[in-house]
Protein backbone atom coordinates (compact mmCIF):
# COMPACT_ATOMS: atom_id res chain seq x y z
CA UNK A 1 0.00 0.00 0.00
CA UNK A 2 1.40 3.59 -0.90
CA UNK A 3 1.90 6.17 1.27
CA UNK A 4 1.62 9.77 0.21
CA UNK A 5 3.15 13.29 1.78
CA UNK A 6 0.91 15.89 2.03
CA UNK A 7 2.56 17.72 -1.61
CA UNK A 8 2.59 14.51 -3.63
CA UNK A 9 -1.40 14.21 -2.80
CA UNK A 10 -1.82 18.01 -3.46
CA UNK A 11 -0.05 17.39 -6.62
CA UNK A 12 -2.35 14.33 -7.30
CA UNK A 13 -5.13 16.41 -6.69
CA UNK A 14 -3.94 19.42 -9.11
CA UNK A 15 -3.34 16.84 -11.96
CA UNK A 16 -6.84 15.32 -11.65
CA UNK A 17 -8.58 19.07 -11.99
CA UNK A 18 -6.12 20.55 -14.49
CA UNK A 19 -4.99 17.57 -16.64
CA UNK A 20 -8.49 15.70 -16.70
CA UNK A 21 -10.74 18.50 -16.33
CA UNK A 22 -12.09 17.00 -13.07
CA UNK A 23 -13.69 19.75 -11.05
CA UNK A 24 -12.27 20.43 -7.55
CA UNK A 25 -16.20 20.04 -6.32
CA UNK A 26 -16.76 16.44 -7.68
CA UNK A 27 -13.86 15.35 -5.74
CA UNK A 28 -14.72 17.10 -2.78
CA UNK A 29 -18.30 15.34 -2.98
CA UNK A 30 -16.47 11.69 -3.40
CA UNK A 31 -14.99 12.86 -0.25
CA UNK A 32 -17.13 14.06 1.92
CA UNK A 33 -19.87 11.41 0.64
CA UNK A 34 -17.31 8.39 1.53
CA UNK A 35 -16.27 10.18 4.73
CA UNK A 36 -20.23 10.54 5.54
CA UNK A 37 -20.29 6.30 4.87
CA UNK A 38 -17.27 5.78 7.20
CA UNK A 39 -19.21 7.74 9.49
CA UNK A 40 -22.25 6.16 9.70
CA UNK A 41 -20.33 2.61 9.95
CA UNK A 42 -18.38 4.08 12.95
CA UNK A 43 -21.30 5.89 14.94
CA UNK A 44 -24.72 3.27 13.74
CA UNK A 45 -26.50 5.28 16.37
CA UNK A 46 -26.21 8.90 15.15
CA UNK A 47 -29.15 9.30 14.05
CA UNK A 48 -30.42 9.69 17.92
CA UNK A 49 -27.57 12.28 19.25
CA UNK A 50 -26.70 15.75 18.17
CA UNK A 51 -23.33 16.17 15.61
CA UNK A 52 -21.18 19.23 15.72
CA UNK A 53 -18.80 19.83 12.63
CA UNK A 54 -15.91 21.80 13.30
CA UNK A 55 -15.26 23.71 10.32
CA UNK A 56 -12.30 25.66 8.94
CA UNK A 57 -12.37 28.25 5.59
CA UNK A 58 -10.61 25.80 3.66
CA UNK A 59 -11.10 22.25 1.32
CA UNK A 60 -10.74 20.26 4.51
CA UNK A 61 -13.97 22.67 5.82
CA UNK A 62 -15.64 22.12 2.53
CA UNK A 63 -15.38 18.32 2.83
CA UNK A 64 -17.14 18.61 6.50
CA UNK A 65 -19.85 20.98 4.88
CA UNK A 66 -20.50 17.65 2.33
CA UNK A 67 -20.85 15.43 5.26
CA UNK A 68 -23.06 17.86 7.64
CA UNK A 69 -25.78 17.88 4.25
CA UNK A 70 -25.67 14.14 3.57
CA UNK A 71 -26.03 13.37 7.71
CA UNK A 72 -28.85 15.55 7.11
CA UNK A 73 -30.39 14.03 4.53
CA UNK A 74 -30.31 10.68 6.71
CA UNK A 75 -32.60 13.07 9.38
CA UNK A 76 -29.72 13.56 11.50
CA UNK A 77 -28.97 16.48 13.32
CA UNK A 78 -26.11 18.53 13.09
CA UNK A 79 -24.97 22.16 13.09
CA UNK A 80 -22.03 23.93 11.84
CA UNK A 81 -19.58 26.03 13.50
CA UNK A 82 -17.46 27.81 11.08
CA UNK A 83 -14.42 28.87 12.88
CA UNK A 84 -14.17 31.77 10.38
CA UNK A 85 -16.19 34.60 9.05
CA UNK A 86 -18.81 33.58 5.71
CA UNK A 87 -17.32 35.71 3.20
CA UNK A 88 -13.68 34.61 3.58
CA UNK A 89 -15.13 30.95 2.43
CA UNK A 90 -14.15 30.68 -1.36
CA UNK A 91 -13.80 27.75 -3.97
CA UNK A 92 -15.32 24.77 -3.91
CA UNK A 93 -15.63 25.46 0.10
CA UNK A 94 -18.00 28.33 -0.39
CA UNK A 95 -20.43 26.46 -2.77
CA UNK A 96 -20.89 23.82 -0.41
CA UNK A 97 -21.78 25.76 2.33
CA UNK A 98 -24.69 27.78 0.45
CA UNK A 99 -25.95 24.38 -0.01
CA UNK A 100 -26.02 24.11 3.86
CA UNK A 101 -27.97 27.43 4.16
CA UNK A 102 -30.34 26.35 1.33
CA UNK A 103 -31.41 22.86 3.39
CA UNK A 104 -31.60 25.40 6.52
CA UNK A 105 -28.45 23.50 7.88
CA UNK A 106 -27.58 25.72 11.14
CA UNK A 107 -24.27 27.39 10.51
CA UNK A 108 -22.79 29.57 13.50
CA UNK A 109 -20.03 31.24 12.34
CA UNK A 110 -17.04 31.35 15.32
CA UNK A 111 -14.38 34.23 13.53
CA UNK A 112 -12.72 34.83 16.79
CA UNK A 113 -11.78 33.29 20.57
CA UNK A 114 -14.16 35.88 21.74
CA UNK A 115 -17.20 34.22 19.67
CA UNK A 116 -15.84 30.55 20.66
CA UNK A 117 -16.13 31.29 24.21
CA UNK A 118 -19.96 32.53 23.68
CA UNK A 119 -20.70 29.36 21.97
CA UNK A 120 -18.88 26.62 24.42
CA UNK A 121 -21.71 26.06 26.29
CA UNK A 122 -24.14 25.23 23.18
CA UNK A 123 -21.46 23.11 21.43
CA UNK A 124 -20.19 21.01 24.96
CA UNK A 125 -24.44 19.73 24.01
CA UNK A 126 -23.09 17.38 20.88
CA UNK A 127 -22.74 13.95 21.04
CA UNK A 128 -20.47 13.47 18.11
CA UNK A 129 -17.90 15.81 16.46
CA UNK A 130 -16.78 15.81 13.14
CA UNK A 131 -13.48 17.67 13.06
CA UNK A 132 -12.83 19.48 9.69
CA UNK A 133 -10.41 22.32 10.28
CA UNK A 134 -7.46 21.91 8.86
CA UNK A 135 -6.42 19.34 5.92
CA UNK A 136 -3.36 17.73 5.48
CA UNK A 137 -1.28 20.63 4.44
CA UNK A 138 -1.08 22.01 7.67
CA UNK A 139 2.84 23.40 8.20
CA UNK A 140 2.87 25.19 11.24
CA UNK A 141 1.40 24.80 14.99
CA UNK A 142 -2.06 25.61 15.84
CA UNK A 143 -2.31 28.61 17.71
CA UNK A 144 -4.83 31.12 18.80
CA UNK A 145 -8.79 30.20 18.72
CA UNK A 146 -7.41 27.03 16.84
CA UNK A 147 -5.31 25.63 19.33
CA UNK A 148 -8.83 26.41 21.66
CA UNK A 149 -10.72 24.69 19.43
CA UNK A 150 -8.55 21.39 19.07
CA UNK A 151 -8.11 21.30 22.61
CA UNK A 152 -12.22 21.87 23.59
CA UNK A 153 -12.65 18.69 21.11
CA UNK A 154 -10.26 16.68 23.00
CA UNK A 155 -11.38 17.73 26.25
CA UNK A 156 -15.23 17.14 25.64
CA UNK A 157 -14.72 13.07 26.33
CA UNK A 158 -17.24 12.86 23.24
CA UNK A 159 -15.87 10.65 20.00
CA UNK A 160 -14.32 12.64 17.10
CA UNK A 161 -14.50 11.88 13.61
CA UNK A 162 -11.45 13.48 11.75
CA UNK A 163 -11.67 14.46 8.03
CA UNK A 164 -8.68 13.69 6.07
CA UNK A 165 -6.12 13.97 9.02
CA UNK A 166 -6.50 15.10 13.05
CA UNK A 167 -6.22 18.50 12.57
CA UNK A 168 -2.79 20.01 14.26
CA UNK A 169 -0.93 16.27 13.03
CA UNK A 170 1.94 16.69 10.70
CA UNK A 171 1.20 14.06 7.63
CA UNK A 172 4.27 13.74 6.55
CA UNK A 173 5.84 13.07 10.36
CA UNK A 174 3.04 12.01 12.43
CA UNK A 175 4.44 14.78 15.15
CA UNK A 176 1.57 16.85 16.72
CA UNK A 177 2.12 20.34 15.61
CA UNK A 178 1.18 21.99 19.19
CA UNK A 179 -2.31 20.82 19.49
CA UNK A 180 -3.83 17.85 17.83
CA UNK A 181 -7.18 16.37 17.65
CA UNK A 182 -7.14 13.26 19.21
CA UNK A 183 -9.73 10.88 16.71
CA UNK A 184 -11.54 7.94 17.86
CA UNK A 185 -11.60 7.21 13.69
CA UNK A 186 -10.51 9.13 10.65
CA UNK A 187 -11.66 8.96 7.11
CA UNK A 188 -8.65 9.80 4.42
CA UNK A 189 -8.78 10.09 0.67
CA UNK A 190 -6.75 8.91 -2.32
CA UNK A 191 -3.89 7.14 -0.08
CA UNK A 192 -3.20 7.24 3.41
CA UNK A 193 -0.59 9.88 4.47
CA UNK A 194 2.51 8.72 6.38
CA UNK A 195 1.32 10.95 9.47
CA UNK A 196 -1.74 8.17 9.97
CA UNK A 197 0.92 5.04 10.56
CA UNK A 198 3.81 6.79 12.22
CA UNK A 199 3.82 6.97 16.05
CA UNK A 200 2.75 8.86 17.29
CA UNK A 201 -0.10 9.83 14.85
CA UNK A 202 -1.40 6.25 14.41
CA UNK A 203 -2.66 7.19 18.31
CA UNK A 204 -4.16 10.46 17.54
CA UNK A 205 -6.18 8.99 14.19
CA UNK A 206 -7.52 6.10 15.62
CA UNK A 207 -9.74 3.79 13.25
CA UNK A 208 -8.01 4.39 9.66
CA UNK A 209 -10.86 4.65 6.00
CA UNK A 210 -9.13 5.64 3.11
CA UNK A 211 -12.00 6.54 0.38
CA UNK A 212 -11.47 6.44 -3.20
CA UNK A 213 -12.40 10.15 -4.61
CA UNK A 214 -11.49 8.60 -8.13
CA UNK A 215 -8.18 10.00 -8.86
CA UNK A 216 -7.28 8.11 -12.41
CA UNK A 217 -3.85 5.36 -11.62
CA UNK A 218 -1.90 7.06 -14.34
CA UNK A 219 -2.10 9.99 -12.01
CA UNK A 220 -0.68 8.37 -8.97
CA UNK A 221 1.78 6.42 -11.18
CA UNK A 222 2.98 9.90 -12.70
CA UNK A 223 3.31 10.89 -9.50
CA UNK A 224 5.48 8.28 -8.05
CA UNK A 225 4.73 8.17 -4.28
CA UNK A 226 8.05 7.03 -2.75
CA UNK A 227 6.38 5.35 0.33
CA UNK A 228 5.40 1.65 0.97
CA UNK A 229 3.81 0.50 3.84
CA UNK A 230 4.30 -3.50 3.89
CA UNK A 231 0.87 -4.36 4.95
CA UNK A 232 -0.77 -8.39 5.24
CA UNK A 233 -1.83 -8.19 1.52
CA UNK A 234 1.67 -7.62 0.11
CA UNK A 235 3.19 -9.84 2.60
CA UNK A 236 1.07 -12.90 1.69
CA UNK A 237 1.42 -12.19 -2.14
CA UNK A 238 5.50 -12.04 -1.75
CA UNK A 239 5.58 -15.44 -0.14
CA UNK A 240 5.75 -18.01 -2.99
CA UNK A 241 4.10 -21.20 -2.68
CA UNK A 242 6.48 -24.13 -1.82
CA UNK A 243 5.95 -27.00 -3.70
CA UNK A 244 5.23 -29.99 -1.90
CA UNK A 245 8.40 -31.58 -3.20
CA UNK A 246 10.72 -28.81 -1.59
CA UNK A 247 13.59 -29.51 0.88
CA UNK A 248 15.46 -27.63 2.89
CA UNK A 249 18.08 -27.77 0.22
CA UNK A 250 15.81 -25.42 -1.44
CA UNK A 251 14.39 -22.83 0.59
CA UNK A 252 17.64 -21.34 1.24
CA UNK A 253 20.52 -20.86 3.22
CA UNK A 254 21.40 -17.75 5.62
CA UNK A 255 24.50 -17.04 6.84
CA UNK A 256 24.37 -15.28 10.03
CA UNK A 257 27.75 -13.34 11.54
CA UNK A 258 27.24 -12.42 15.11
CA UNK A 259 27.98 -13.17 18.85
CA UNK A 260 30.93 -12.38 21.46
CA UNK A 261 30.85 -13.82 24.87
CA UNK A 262 28.61 -12.51 26.91
CA UNK A 263 25.98 -11.58 24.18
CA UNK A 264 25.45 -15.21 22.59
CA UNK A 265 21.68 -14.30 22.87
CA UNK A 266 21.58 -12.07 20.39
CA UNK A 267 23.49 -14.74 17.87
CA UNK A 268 21.02 -17.29 19.00
CA UNK A 269 17.73 -15.09 18.36
CA UNK A 270 19.00 -14.18 15.36
CA UNK A 271 19.67 -17.44 14.08
CA UNK A 272 16.77 -18.90 15.23
CA UNK A 273 14.51 -16.30 13.76
CA UNK A 274 16.43 -16.61 10.64
CA UNK A 275 15.03 -20.80 10.46
CA UNK A 276 11.39 -19.51 11.49
CA UNK A 277 11.02 -17.49 9.34
CA UNK A 278 11.93 -20.21 6.29
CA UNK A 279 15.05 -20.25 5.38
CA UNK A 280 16.46 -23.83 4.78
CA UNK A 281 19.34 -24.23 6.33
CA UNK A 282 21.20 -21.43 8.58
CA UNK A 283 24.84 -21.20 9.50
CA UNK A 284 25.59 -19.45 12.17
CA UNK A 285 29.23 -18.21 12.78
CA UNK A 286 30.60 -17.12 16.12
CA UNK A 287 33.60 -16.65 18.23
CA UNK A 288 34.85 -20.67 18.83
CA UNK A 289 34.72 -20.17 22.35
CA UNK A 290 31.07 -19.76 22.49
CA UNK A 291 30.53 -22.47 19.73
CA UNK A 292 29.23 -25.10 22.44
CA UNK A 293 26.98 -22.93 23.86
CA UNK A 294 25.56 -21.95 20.95
CA UNK A 295 24.66 -25.61 19.77
CA UNK A 296 22.54 -26.05 22.83
CA UNK A 297 20.81 -22.47 22.41
CA UNK A 298 20.08 -23.15 19.01
CA UNK A 299 19.30 -26.66 18.04
CA UNK A 300 18.02 -25.83 14.50
CA UNK A 301 20.97 -24.13 12.91
CA UNK A 302 24.62 -25.01 12.55
CA UNK A 303 26.90 -23.32 13.95
CA UNK A 304 31.25 -22.23 12.72
CA UNK A 305 33.57 -21.90 15.54
CA UNK A 306 35.86 -18.72 14.41
CA UNK A 307 39.25 -17.90 14.95
CA UNK A 308 39.01 -15.21 17.76
CA UNK A 309 41.63 -13.16 19.95
CA UNK A 310 41.97 -13.94 23.37
CA UNK A 311 39.38 -11.70 24.54
CA UNK A 312 37.12 -13.78 22.79
CA UNK A 313 36.06 -11.40 19.59
CA UNK A 314 36.54 -11.16 16.29
CA UNK A 315 38.77 -9.79 14.47
CA UNK A 316 40.27 -9.92 10.64
CA UNK A 317 41.85 -13.49 11.10
CA UNK A 318 38.40 -14.76 10.33
CA UNK A 319 37.44 -12.68 7.26
CA UNK A 320 38.50 -15.66 5.03
CA UNK A 321 36.61 -18.38 6.76
CA UNK A 322 34.00 -16.29 6.42
CA UNK A 323 34.35 -15.35 3.09
CA UNK A 324 34.67 -19.24 2.24
CA UNK A 325 31.36 -19.39 4.22
CA UNK A 326 29.50 -17.15 1.70
CA UNK A 327 29.90 -19.88 -1.10
CA UNK A 328 26.57 -21.35 -1.32
CA UNK A 329 24.69 -18.78 0.86
CA UNK A 330 21.32 -17.15 -0.05
CA UNK A 331 22.24 -14.67 2.37
CA UNK A 332 23.82 -13.04 5.34
CA UNK A 333 23.00 -11.34 8.63
CA UNK A 334 25.52 -8.81 9.90
CA UNK A 335 26.07 -7.51 13.86
CA UNK A 336 23.81 -8.77 16.23
CA UNK A 337 26.07 -9.33 19.85
CA UNK A 338 29.75 -8.74 17.96
CA UNK A 339 30.73 -5.78 20.37
CA UNK A 340 31.93 -2.48 20.25
CA UNK A 341 35.93 -3.29 19.83
CA UNK A 342 37.77 -1.59 17.01
CA UNK A 343 39.74 -4.40 15.28
CA UNK A 344 35.93 -5.97 15.29
CA UNK A 345 35.23 -3.02 13.57
CA UNK A 346 37.73 -3.11 10.20
CA UNK A 347 36.35 -7.03 10.12
CA UNK A 348 32.84 -6.10 9.74
CA UNK A 349 33.35 -3.61 7.52
CA UNK A 350 35.60 -5.39 5.43
CA UNK A 351 32.85 -8.14 4.98
CA UNK A 352 30.38 -5.05 3.93
CA UNK A 353 33.06 -4.14 1.17
CA UNK A 354 33.22 -7.13 -0.27
CA UNK A 355 30.58 -9.59 0.65
CA UNK A 356 28.32 -9.90 -2.94
CA UNK A 357 25.24 -11.30 -0.60
CA UNK A 358 22.56 -9.68 -0.23
CA UNK A 359 23.23 -8.26 3.61
CA UNK A 360 21.43 -7.46 6.47
CA UNK A 361 23.14 -5.01 9.04
CA UNK A 362 21.98 -4.88 12.53
CA UNK A 363 23.47 -3.74 16.07
CA UNK A 364 26.76 -3.84 16.42
CA UNK A 365 27.47 -4.46 12.64
CA UNK A 366 25.55 -0.25 12.55
CA UNK A 367 27.16 0.81 15.33
CA UNK A 368 30.86 -0.38 13.74
CA UNK A 369 29.60 1.54 10.30
CA UNK A 370 29.83 4.36 11.89
CA UNK A 371 31.74 6.93 10.10
CA UNK A 372 32.21 4.42 7.28
CA UNK A 373 28.61 5.10 5.49
CA UNK A 374 30.35 5.78 2.42
CA UNK A 375 31.34 2.10 2.14
CA UNK A 376 27.30 1.25 1.05
CA UNK A 377 27.88 3.33 -1.57
CA UNK A 378 29.31 0.62 -3.93
CA UNK A 379 27.88 -2.45 -2.78
CA UNK A 380 26.30 -4.27 -5.39
CA UNK A 381 23.91 -6.61 -3.85
CA UNK A 382 20.82 -5.72 -1.82
CA UNK A 383 21.27 -4.12 2.13
CA UNK A 384 19.15 -3.76 4.45
CA UNK A 385 19.78 -1.22 7.99
CA UNK A 386 17.35 -1.92 10.71
CA UNK A 387 18.58 0.98 13.40
CA UNK A 388 16.88 1.95 16.74
CA UNK A 389 16.90 5.56 16.95
CA UNK A 390 20.31 5.19 19.18
CA UNK A 391 22.00 3.63 16.44
CA UNK A 392 20.89 5.71 13.88
CA UNK A 393 21.50 8.59 15.74
CA UNK A 394 25.48 7.71 16.13
CA UNK A 395 25.49 6.76 11.82
CA UNK A 396 23.87 9.91 10.88
CA UNK A 397 24.89 12.45 13.56
CA UNK A 398 21.76 13.40 14.38
CA UNK A 399 20.09 13.45 18.05
CA UNK A 400 17.77 10.65 18.58
CA UNK A 401 15.13 13.75 19.24
CA UNK A 402 15.59 14.69 15.67
CA UNK A 403 15.69 11.36 14.84
CA UNK A 404 11.94 10.94 16.17
CA UNK A 405 10.43 13.94 14.94
CA UNK A 406 11.13 13.14 10.98
CA UNK A 407 12.03 9.66 11.39
CA UNK A 408 11.16 8.54 7.65
CA UNK A 409 12.77 12.05 6.42
CA UNK A 410 15.79 11.24 8.68
CA UNK A 411 15.95 7.74 6.88
CA UNK A 412 15.60 9.16 3.25
CA UNK A 413 17.92 11.90 4.05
Amino acid sequence: MYLVTADEMRRMDGETIHSLGVPGRVLMECAGWGATRFFLECFPGAETGHVGVMAGRGNNGGDGFVMARRLHERGIRVTVYLLSERARVGGDAEANLKLLDALDIPVVEVPDAAAFQSHRVAMAHHGIWIDAIFGTGLNAEARGFFREAIEFLNETGRPVFAVDIPSGLNSDTGQPMGACVRAAATATFGWPKIGHLTQPGADYTGRLEVVDIGIPGRISAAIAPRQFLLDEKWIKGSLKARPSSAHKGATGHVLVVAGAPGKSGAAAMTAISAARAGAGLVTLAIPGSINSVMETLALEVMTHPLPETGAGILDETAFQQIADLTNGKTCMALGPGLGAAARTGALVRRIIATCNLPLVIDADGLNLLTGHTDLLKNRSASTILTPHPGEMSRLCGLSVAEIQKDRIGVARA
